[in-house]
């Protein structure tokens, strides 16, 4: 009786704490992506509106068609792969959002394997 005395507040303290999803917010816009390769910090910078998205990396540009499967998961798909790698699709799912970011998990389609990142956005309309 007593624990549940105590797990009664808690819970209810729980149910007032409401994670916001903007995920619309995201759709379109200018990105910025950082992470770290071996100890050396990368940066992708990429471009996105409703189908496409253009993506900056290395000094090399590449494009992808985008298919929204719900309003916070997408697929990925190269216009013009370069090898049986780039042919892969990837499956993108933004997880959470804040004002001027999102924590996204994507992999490759077809596989459990999945990464875990964290964009922000630099432009675009909200």
């Amino acid at each position: 009786m007593k624990k549940i005395i105590f797990l009664l507040p808690l819970l209810s303290l729980m149910s007032c704490y409401n994670v916001e999803h903007n995920f619309k917010d995201f759709k379109t816009g200018k990105f910025k992506f950082d992470y770290t390769v071996n100890g050396v910090k990368k940066t992708t910078l990429f471009e996105r509106n409703d189908s496409i998205e253009i993506e900056t990396y290395e000094g090399k540009t590449d494009t992808s068609r985008i298919r929204w499967v719900s309003d916070c998961e997408y697929i990925l798909r190269k216009i013009h792969p370069k090898n049986i790698e780039e042919k892969k699709v990837i499956n993108m799912k933004i997880l959470t959002t804040s004002k001027n970011s999102y924590t996204f998990e994507f992999g490759i389609v077809g596989s459990d394997a999945k990464q875990r990142g964290t964009v922000f956005k630099i432009s675009g309309s909200r």
